[in-house]
């Protein structure tokens, strides 16, 4: 009998690898592994997430677990091409006895088969892949931050990244690793942009003159001057734009780099557990500043400074004195469960609301004006509140109604009518041509090298050709989702919700929160009518389609 396997993968971008090459070596040995057992009839394969997240965690990886529990699946056994891609520390452990719950066998190429229950051997084995995987992980975090701080250091190298404000990218040659020369990546380095070079001068300017962080932002909008979002609209679409605000001058008046030195390691990549009852869910990343007596600053001045260091180092001390007298105390952090956390919007400036506590009450709270100058022309209360529990019960009504089993199919139908037209196949085919035209060329080039060509020269060859297939096929698989989602795909995105009221009616705040999360809720606040208006909108993963389904709630007026 033919056995029908299940193929599950894994590739991140801290692989350093194309996802589709990844993909294609990792089910090449998956399918030498089962040769005539059977064949593959279903492909769970997360590209772009790291390895140290646990399976449940993982969007496929976790598809794939729930599969496991219906009994009428349609595969037979799951078959992995590389333990150390697949696992990560203990996760087998934490994952493996899923399998074995459900009967489904687990293939793997280091055991020969499927993995043995009863086998302290093939237990060991895979326990010594996963620590393997965690190992690698960790070097490759020491190589990478090693050679930043010396870069940085030494060199005083521009390390990536958005340039700061005042400054623009300018080239810097040729990049010293051959490969990445050989895939035309180039080196850059900061040079003054002659639009807000001034600007930064200027700000710098009044805040020794005792002018305050508000006053400066004032005068700046008030000239006209656009803030730094509204500067750079195409790396800041998140951000409104309209004004400056005191965040953004004190992020200028902090900023070492416009001493002229390349300064690195300002910040850090903490991963923290997300349960402490529940080690199993893993980790979550929280960015984090380091102490200022961590930053690796370069040895010499790399790119043309806009502030002397002795300026830079008196602004510093202002902005220290600013807070002298004042009484520390140590900070309480408590989490609370904003259910639109990251939802919500106010209507007038189109900011996401802050979560509040206020004598036990949940509020979500806009505070425009205390942030933002306010010599532009928004015309924006001091404050606007919006008291939680006036707004959840109104939704939940709403939800209820609107995915009620009379209403479903209505419901979908507009969701399915609201789709924008794409006609996305000009790109698709111009993609695939490209990748046909790369594929050519590679075999030409595997030709050469057997011919006996100067091996380094096919490297570079080849470098740069799967460089440009790379870049085709990232274009080919966003053209390829961006289609029309069809009514029954609609539905069996809303199915495994089940009864919408029932699942809300007996949700815990964080539980409701992935609902309407899922449903791709966004809620925008009109203080002015006390009314919020919801939009649902459907963007399922790895398919960039909206339906969206609209209606207005009013909470009680207070």
């Amino acid at each position: 009998m033919t056995t029908r396997f299940a193929f599950a993968g894994r590739c991140s971008t801290e692989d350093l690898q194309d996802p589709e090459s990844s993909r294609a070596w990792q089910i090449t040995r998956a399918e030498a592994l089962i040769g005539a057992h059977g064949q593959i009839v279903a492909e769970f394969f997360d590209s772009g997430q790291s390895r140290s997240i646990p399976w449940a965690r993982r969007p496929r990886a976790a598809a794939l677990l729930d599969a496991l529990k219906d009994p009428h699946r349609s595969f037979d056994a799951v078959v992995i091409g590389e333990p150390q891609r697949a696992f990560y520390g203990n996760q087998f452990g934490l994952t493996f006895p899923i399998f074995t719950h459900y009967g489904v066998p687990l293939w793997v190429p280091e055991v020969g088969g499927p993995v043995d229950p009863e086998s302290e051997a093939h237990d060991m084995v895979m326990s010594v892949f996963g620590g393997m995987s965690k190992g690698e992980r960790t070097r490759i975090k020491i190589r990478v931050r090693t050679a930043m701080s010396a870069q940085t250091k030494l060199e005083g190298r521009f390390l990536g990244g958005r340039p700061p404000y005042g400054y623009r990218l300018a080239d810097a040659g040729a990049h010293p690793n051959p490969t990445k020369a050989a895939d035309g990546r180039r080196l850059h380095r900061l040079e003054p942009d002659k639009d807000t070079a001034a600007v930064v001068q200027r700000i710098f300017v009044h805040y020794s003159a005792g002018r305050g962080l508000y006053a400066i932002a004032e005068a700046l909008t008030r000239a006209g001057i656009p803030c730094p979002s509204a500067h750079d609209r195409a790396r800041n679409r998140h951000r409104s734009g309209v004004a400056w605000s005191k965040g953004a001058v004190r992020v200028i008046l902090t900023n070492p780099r416009y001493t002229g030195h390349q300064v690195w390691n300002k910040q850090r990549k903490d991963e923290v557990l997300i349960d402490v009852d529940n080690v199993a869910l893993g980790h979550e990343t929280k960015l984090r500043w380091n102490d200022k007596e961590t930053w690796v600053w370069s040895t010499s001045i790399v790119h043309e400074p806009l502030i002397d260091m002795e300026t830079f180092q008196a602004v510093q001390q202002m902005l220290a004195g600013k807070g002298t007298g004042r009484k520390h105390r140590e900070r309480q952090t408590t989490r609370h469960p904003y259910v639109f956390r990251g939802l919500l919007r106010c209507g007038i400036c189109n900011r996401r609301m802050q979560g509040q506590q206020s004598k036990l009450r949940l509020y979500y709270r806009c505070r425009f004006p205390n942030e933002y100058s306010l010599a532009n022309t928004v015309d924006h209360p001091r404050n606007v509140y919006l008291n939680e529990a006036d707004l959840l019960p109104r939704l939940d009504d709403w939800l209820a109604g609107a995915f009620a089993a009379d209403r479903l199919a209505d419901t979908i139908d507009r969701m399915q009518t609201a789709q924008p037209d794409i006609t996305p196949a000009p790109a698709a085919e111009s993609a695939a041509r490209v990748i046909a035209d790369c594929d050519a060329k590679l075999a030409r080039y595997r030709e050469a090298l057997e011919a006996g060509t100067d091996p380094k020269l096919v490297a570079a060859w080849t470098a740069e050709v799967q460089a440009r297939r790379a870049e085709a096929a990232a274009r080919s698989r966003k053209v390829s989702a961006q289609r029309r989602m069809t009514r029954e795909e609609i539905h069996r995105m809303i199915k495994p919700l089940g009864s919408i009221r029932e699942t809300l009616a007996t949700a815990d705040p964080e539980a409701k929160a992935d609902v309407y999360r899922s449903l791709g809720l966004t809620l925008t606040y009109q203080p002015e009518k006390q009314l919020v208006r919801v939009a649902a909108s459907l963007d399922p993963h790895e398919l960039g389609i909206k339906s969206v389904s609209e209606g207005g709630l009013e909470p009680p007026r207070p």
